[in-house]
Order: C-alpha cells, then sequence, then structure tokens
C-alpha cells in the first residue's frame, strides 16, 4: 500500500469514502441464524406433505425423467444420472445427492422404492458402492410421482442460474409421505415419519373424500398401523393411535422369530425379519456384549445367515437345558430385536413446517390430488380448443377446396393469400396460418372423413373436461380412478402383523416350534462366542439360569366368530360347556373353537384356502376367566397367517377354526362348493405351515374341527337343504388329496355351514324343573331365512331353532333335507349354524340379537329377528 501511495502522486487518503454499517451482535447473529434456519427447513430437511419428497429427491426423480430413465429403459450409471442432478437442479456436493438416489432404492428403507438400483446399493448394515461401480434407474412407483407434469399440473421455478425450470412439487399420484415415510433433522426441528401399505392408505383417502368428518377410529379401519418395508411385529396399537391423533407417538417393533432344532439335542432361535432399520450386524454385536456383561445367559453362539435368496436368517444357539422362550425374553429385552420407533410426523404444508395426525397428512394429499387433477383438466381442455378451432377451420376450407386452392395460387405471396383466405372463408389468423401450411395429402377424402372423426372426438373431451371442472363430484371420481390404478398397479400385501400389548407389559414369550430335523451344515456354522467369565459371576449366571423356565401349565384356547382368538387358564373348556342360555353375555362370546392345550404346545389355524398354519400357544394373550368368557382381549387369528416361511398367503384368506395339533382324530372339513374331506393328520415335521386341502379355484374352506367317526357331519345348503351322516362315511386321506362330494347341490346353490357334532350331542334333552324352569341340551340348527338379492347386513331375516335330532340321517353325496320353509320374500338362507344349545348371536357392533326358542317341526318357517346377526355360534 505505501509503495502504490508513492507511484501514484495523485493518491491523497482524504479522498479515500470508508462505508462501515455498525450493527450489534445479537441483532446480526438472529438475522443470519433465522436465514440459515428457513433455508435448512424448507430446501433441505423435511419434505413437502403433498408429494413427500425433500427437495434433493425431487429433483432426482424429476430429472431422471426427464433423461428417459423409464422402467422399461436400460439401467445408466448413477454418476451419470448424479452429474446431470448437480450441473442442472442441485448445485451441492455430489455425495449428499448420490445418498439420497441410493435411500429411495433401498427396499429395506422404502416401502415402495421408487428408484430401482442395479449393483451394491448397500444394505442395513453396509454402505452403498460408489457411483461409479452402480447404474440405477426410476423404479415403476416413480412414474407415478412424474405423471402428467408436462401438462402444467404442477408450478415450476426457475433453477440456481435461472437457466432451467424446476418444479416445486411433484404431481405424486401415490401418497408417497405415508406410504415411503421420511427422517430429517432441520434447525429446531425434526421429521420421522414410518412407512404406511399402498393399499390402506388409498383406502383411507377414498372413505375420507367421500366423509370429509370422519373419525379417526373409522380411518384406523382402513389403516391399522404402519407397514414395514422388512415385516416385522408392531406391539401396541395406543401408540400408534397417539401418533395418528397429534402426529406424535411411539411403539415398540418386535422381530419374527422361531425356534428350531440345530442338533439332535440343542435348540437355536431363529430370527427371520428384524425390526425397522436394524441390521443383522448390530444385534450379534449386542448380543455378544449382552453375554459377556451376564445380561444374557443361555446362549452359545450366534451367526448370520442372511443371503439374498434366503432373506433374514440369524441362527442363536442355546444352550442345553435353557428354555428358549425366557431367553428369547431377554434377548427382546437387551437387543435390538426388540426396538421402539418414535412418530413425529413434521412436514412443510404452504412453505411452513406443521406437525400432523393421520387425517391432515391425507386431507393434504387428497387436496394436492384435486388441484393436479383440476389443472390437467384446464390444460387438455386449452389443447382441444386450440386443436378443434384449427380442425373447424380445415374442414370449412375443405368444403370448397378447388376455390382455396385457386386463391393460393392467385396470391403473390403468403401473407397476401393469408389475408385472401380469411376474407373469403372467415377463417381467423390462426386456421388461414394452418391451411397454408397443409401438405397435399391431406386434401383427400379420406383425411376429410378423420378430420369429421376427430372433431367430433375433441367435442366429446370438451364435453366430459367441462363436466369434470364444473363438477366437484366428477372431479373426486377421477381422482379415486387414478387411486384405484395406482392401488393396481403398486399396491403390495401387509408385510407387518400388529398386535396387542399385554396389560402387564410384559414380553410375550414364544414357545417351541416343534422338533425339526438337526442340520449339520448349520451345527458347524454357527460360531462360538467364547465369552470368559469370573467365578462369582458365572454363580450369578446360574441363579438367572433358573429363573428361565416357562412352566408347562394346561390351558384352554378359544377363537370366537369375529376372528379374535386368545388363552385362558385350565377350566375355560368346562366352563363354556356348562353356560346357559341366562349366563352373562359380552360382545364376543360367540365360541367356535376352544380345546385345551398346554403353553408350550402349538396350535394350528385353518384357513379359508385351505392352509395349516402352527404357532405357539405362548405367544397368545392370556385372558382372565370370567363367566361370559370374553375373547375381547384377544388378536386376531388373520393377522397371525402371514407369519409363515414354508408357505406364502393367500390373498382374501381368512382363518375359520383353531385346532389341537395333538389330536389324533381326523380333521373333517367342508368347503362352499360341497366338499368333504377327513385328513388323517399325517404332517411334515420341518414346516410351519402346509396346505390340508386341494381346493378348486373357485372354492373355499368353512369350517374343521376333529371328528371320530361316530361324530355327525352336518352340511346346510343356501336353499335350506339340510344333510347329515356319520363321520365314518368319508375315508381318511393325506393332506394333498382334494375330499370327496360331501353334498349334491342344486344349481346355483352353494353351502352356507358346515359342522362336526359330537356323539353326546346329538341327542335332545328337555327337562322341567322346579319354579317353572327346564333345561335343555344337545345339538341344534339355526337358519336365518331372507331375500338373496337384499345388500349384506341390511336384512334382519326369519330365524328357526331347531334340535339336529329332528334331521334324519342320510348317505353321504345326497340332497338332504328342508330345514326351513321360506314365506314370500324369501329364497335363500342368509346364514346357518349347527352347535351345542345355547347357540350366542350378535350383531356387527357386537351387540346381543336375542334368538327364537326352539321349535321342534324341522320344517316351519322362521320368526322375524329384531336386528341383522353378524356372528352366531
Amino acid at each position: 500500500m505505501a509503495a502504490h501511495r508513492k507511484s501514484n502522486p495523485g493518491y491523497d487518503m482524504h479522498t479515500v469514502q470508508e462505508h462501515i454499517v455498525e450493527t450489534p451482535l445479537g441483532e446480526e447473529m438472529s438475522k443470519s441464524f433465522l436465514e440459515y434456519a428457513y433455508s435448512v427447513i424448507y430446501a433441505r430437511a423435511l419434505p413437502d406433505a403433498r408429494d413427500g419428497l425433500k427437495p434433493v429427491q425431487r429433483r432426482i426423480i424429476y430429472q431422471m425423467g426427464q433423461m428417459n430413465l423409464t422402467p422399461d429403459r436400460p439401467y445408466m450409471k448413477s454418476a451419470r444420472a448424479v452429474g446431470e442432478v448437480m450441473g442442472k437442479l442441485h448445485p451441492h456436493g455430489d455425495s449428499s445427492i448420490y445418498e439420497a438416489m441410493v435411500r429411495l432404492a433401498q427396499p429395506f428403507a422404502m416401502r415402495l422404492p421408487l428408484v430401482d438400483g442395479h449393483g451394491n446399493f448397500g444394505s442395513l448394515d453396509d454402505g452403498p458402492a460408489a457411483s461409479r461401480y452402480t447404474e440405477a434407474r426410476l423404479a415403476p412407483a416413480a412414474l407415478g410421482m412424474n405423471a402428467n407434469i408436462d401438462e402444467d399440473t404442477v408450478d415450476f421455478t426457475p433453477n440456481y442460474d435461472n437457466k432451467l425450470k424446476e418444479p416445486t412439487v411433484l404431481p405424486s399420484a401415490i401418497p408417497n409421505l405415508l406410504v415411503n415415510g421420511s427422517s430429517g433433522i432441520a434447525v429446531g426441528m425434526a421429521t420421522n415419519m414410518i412407512t404406511h401399505n399402498l393399499g390402506e392408505v388409498v383406502a383411507a383417502a377414498k372413505h375420507l373424500m367421500t366423509h370429509p368428518d370422519a373419525s379417526l377410529d373409522q380411518l384406523m379401519t382402513y389403516v391399522p398401523g404402519p407397514d414395514l418395508p422388512g415385516g416385522g411385529i408392531i406391539v401396541g396399537r395406543e401408540g400408534i393411535r397417539k401418533a395418528y391423533e397429534s402426529g406424535r407417538g411411539a411403539f415398540v417393533t418386535r422381530s419374527v422369530t422361531h425356534i428350531e432344532n440345530v442338533t439332535a439335542r440343542k435348540k437355536a432361535i431363529v430370527v427371520t425379519e428384524l425390526p425397522f432399520m436394524v441390521g443383522p450386524e448390530r444385534v450379534l454385536e449386542r448380543i455378544s456384549e449382552g453375554v459377556k456383561n451376564h445380561h444374557i445367559d443361555g446362549i452359545s453362539g450366534a451367526i448370520d445367515l442372511t443371503d439374498r435368496h434366503n432373506g433374514t436368517r440369524l441362527v442363536i444357539e442355546l444352550k442345553s437345558g435353557f428354555d428358549p422362550a425366557k431367553v428369547l425374553a431377554q434377548l427382546f429385552k437387551y437387543t435390538p430385536l426388540e426396538d421402539s420407533f418414535t412418530i413425529n410426523n413434521v412436514a412443510l404444508v404452504g412453505g411452513r413446517p406443521h406437525t400432523m395426525g393421520l387425517k391432515e397428512l391425507l386431507d393434504v394429499w387428497i387436496q394436492h390430488r384435486r388441484q393436479v387433477i383440476r389443472r390437467r383438466s384446464l390444460f387438455r381442455k386449452r389443447k382441444a380448443q386450440e386443436r378443434l378451432h384449427l380442425v373447424e377451420g380445415l374442414l370449412l376450407a375443405m368444403l370448397d377446396i378447388d376455390e382455396v386452392i385457386q386463391v393460393i395460387r392467385t396470391s403473390d405471396d403468403a401473407d397476401a393469400a393469408k389475408t385472401r383466405l380469411m376474407a373469403v372463408f372467415d377463417l381467423d389468423d390462426i386456421q388461414a396460418k394452418y391451411i397454408l401450411e397443409l401438405r397435399l395429402r391431406r386434401l383427400t377424402k379420406m383425411s376429410r372423413i378423420e378430420l369429421e372423426g376427430e372433431r367430433d372426438d375433441l367435442r366429446q373431451q370438451l364435453e366430459a373436461l367441462e363436466l369434470i371442472l364444473s363438477s366437484a363430484s366428477a372431479l373426486d371420481k377421477v381422482v379415486v380412478d387414478e387411486m384405484d390404478q395406482a392401488v393396481q398397479a403398486w399396491d403390495t400385501p401387509r408385510r407387518t402383523v400388529i398386535l396387542d400389548a399385554e396389560s402387564s407389559g410384559d414380553l410375550a414369550p414364544v414357545a417351541l416350534q416343534g422338533d425339526q430335523d438337526a442340520s449339520s451344515t448349520g451345527a458347524q456354522a454357527v460360531q462360538s462366542l467364547g465369552l470368559a467369565a469370573t467365578t462369582s459371576s458365572k454363580q450369578a449366571a446360574s441363579a438367572d439360569s433358573a429363573s428361565l423356565q416357562v412352566k408347562d401349565e394346561p390351558c384352554a384356547v378359544a377363537m370366537s366368530a369375529s376372528g379374535l382368538i386368545a388363552r385362558f387358564s385350565e377350566g375355560a373348556l368346562d366352563m363354556w360347556l356348562s353356560r346357559s342360555a341366562a349366563d352373562g353375555r359380552a360382545n364376543d362370546d360367540q365360541i367356535v373353537s376352544i380345546f385345551t392345550t398346554h403353553t408350550l404346545a402349538e396350535y394350528g389355524l385353518v384357513t379359508s384356502a385351505g392352509r395349516l398354519v402352527t404357532a405357539p400357544v405362548a405367544d397368545l394373550p392370556q385372558l382372565p376367566l370370567t363367566a361370559s368368557l370374553s375373547l375381547s382381549g384377544g388378536v386376531q387369528a388373520d393377522e397371525l397367517l402371514g407369519m409363515t416361511q414354508s408357505t406364502q398367503a393367500v390373498s382374501g384368506e381368512r382363518t375359520v377354526a383353531a385346532i389341537d395339533l395333538d389330536s389324533e382324530q381326523p380333521l373333517a372339513m367342508g368347503t362352499r362348493q360341497g366338499v368333504v374331506k377327513r385328513w388323517n393328520r399325517v404332517s411334515p415335521t420341518t414346516m410351519d405351515s402346509w396346505t390340508i386341502i386341494n381346493l378348486s379355484p373357485e372354492d373355499q374352506l368353512l369350517f374343521a374341527a376333529p371328528s371320530a367317526d361316530k361324530d355327525q357331519l352336518v352340511f346346510i345348503a343356501s336353499d335350506s337343504s339340510l344333510l347329515n351322516y356319520e363321520a365314518g362315511k368319508v375315508r381318511a386321506q393325506g393332506r394333498d388329496s382334494a375330499g370327496m362330494t360331501g353334498i349334491r347341490l342344486a344349481e346355483n346353490q352353494q353351502v352356507v355351514a358346515f359342522a362336526v357334532v359330537p356323539q353326546d350331542q346329538l341327542t335332545w334333552t328337555y327337562t322341567e324343573g322346579e319354579n317353572g324352569l327346564s333345561s335343555q341340551s344337545g345339538a341344534v340348527v339355526l337358519t336365518v331365512a331372507g331375500d338373496s338379492e337384499a345388500l349384506p347386513g341390511t336384512e334382519n331375516g326369519a330365524a328357526k331353532v331347531t334340535p339336529l335330532q329332528m334331521y334324519p340321517a342320510k348317505g353321504r353325496g345326497t340332497g338332504g333335507v328342508r330345514s326351513q320353509r321360506f314365506l314370500k320374500g324369501q329364497n335363500t338362507l342368509l346364514l346357518a349354524c349347527v352347535g351345542p344349545w345355547p347357540l350366542h348371536a350378535s350383531t356387527a357392533s357386537g351387540h346381543p340379537v336375542d334368538l327364537p326358542a326352539v321349535d321342534m317341526r324341522r320344517d316351519a318357517s322362521g320368526q322375524d329377528l329384531a336386528a341383522p346377526i353378524a356372528y352366531v355360534a
């Protein structure tokens, strides 16, 4: 500076004017921090509630769509896609862009991945390969995110250098925020949203559109809870409901486990599904720490056998003499095999962060879809009007095409020709210019027919678009139709099972799955933890080991007609058999299956698809033994059907019965098409589920129960035909057979009820007692007649109760006898049931329905009911 002053004689210090603005430090820090916080919240960490994407994710999906990286195109290097996003839309580091792309492609992080990755995109324990090694393209679901984006459906804003445009939000034909969730840490706030099932979320959105005042309980009938990408079990609905109500809540996720034999005398806990975002290596590390710290006892080794073909598989080998259920309870307590997830539903609405519950999240997406469809309809309307204007002008000119040609030929230039065409044919500037640019091949007769057809189509399109734009109901119909299309294209079955929390708050132990053949390979693969302990530590561990015992106590398992299943202490079966019609009632006391067993045994669930699913008795909640024998605290048996490894769940199947696997009596079963079968109980020893009857595609199982040869099998058809015969007339068969004809059905008729009646219930007894009281016992038949054209659940029907003894036994495969005479307006049986007196019935909401008195006439008509029956047993 001094040298410059000496070499520049004209430099004068007095002419230098410094502009310094003094600002208080606190004010400057506050202003700068607020700007930084707003930038992080709006442009980095929090997703938009409409499409569920952060800016970097939105730019990735949009730019890959602009690059035509659709599912039907070849993969492209990830580095190429990252470079396009970074150079055009996201001027930040390539590592942050690639990390966001990797998460969009990870099936264990996204319930519906938006990027289809090819190569090593990482796992729960390891990171992905570098972007130069992997390839990517859009996943099919991403097509729904970008759908119709070129039809002015969303707003665009200039990119960082004002040379390109980028969308402020994607059209989002799927509720991405709820389906895939999101997580991010902003300044002063954070978001942590869980994944859900696409079909369930769309069903709730459709209900909310037709019922804007729907309650949270109504919405939760469609969305019972999260659906995690890796499956697993969620324990406790209270935390889920709290999160859906206020936007904040927590719940517990639990691994799916079962017990296997790794040698002839050693058992192992096998983990097949882990909690959300929990990796196998993390679990093994915590197990090792727990054993070393003597928090966990009874484990001799653990190994991770997870691979891409077999999925998650952790084998935790147990020491001899330790109860697997108690050891598993320790693992749940001290390792991530049971983990908690805290929901914090924070997202941007109108550029501002909001904490939202389920209803608010659905409403934001619905409003966004309505706006997208409205803007798309306006765009299509404008384009159709422009095209119709040109077509009408061309048709007008083609009425006298010779004169058009003459006008053009005699004009000096194009402008003169355009002016003369506008004057002669009453055209505007756009139409005249279009005619001048017309090719001669369009002047054929066929072209005129095509133009007239196009004109008519355009007018129809405009009418449809006008209806959408002028009618809210028509607009909503389009929204719902596109929701249904998205579900049909990308929905998958629910993977996560939701269970109620136990009242005690303790973990429910898992009992043995059954002895399985030893696997020498698995036994050799299990590694020893090699953990040493001091003498005092060993003594403490021995004391703890003594407590790792689950008593093998007698109990009873019961399932209600509404599908609830639970276990009771010993004596429940005797209490149920001794009930009378005057006993207290409860909402879920219509018992369809009940049997005695013990806590370390297994039971079976028979499904309408002909599958048998085994499950541990100890996993069921134990309910108090009351006179009403209510199962209101049980779990839904249908939710347990998907927790199998040997066979896949069948869409739409439901549980029809629970059975005792220790019983030696053949299992009798009847189907809707009149097929009967008795399974000889020969079953595989290494499977947790298998098929017990081969059904035709249109058939389904109605009921199954153990049957001795002298027991009675009963079929009741929709035309009121009742057929009963001894079970011994049906020979026992293997599990792969299809059964035999049980009842001959008339044309267009089907079986509405099948039952197995024990021999000791076949005789009807009626005893007059003191003070006018009477005693009745034995099996009865309930039939409810009504109109086949009535909507289900809307007609009360006419009911009749008759002792089964009044119906004569006939041969297998015959047509039976009539069980109820139809009156005017009755042409079918709405439902039927056979069981020991007294039968209990209720409505869908659980309110009891009084049944008529026993009628000794087997061919009589019924008495009108006060309400429609939903459950009876």
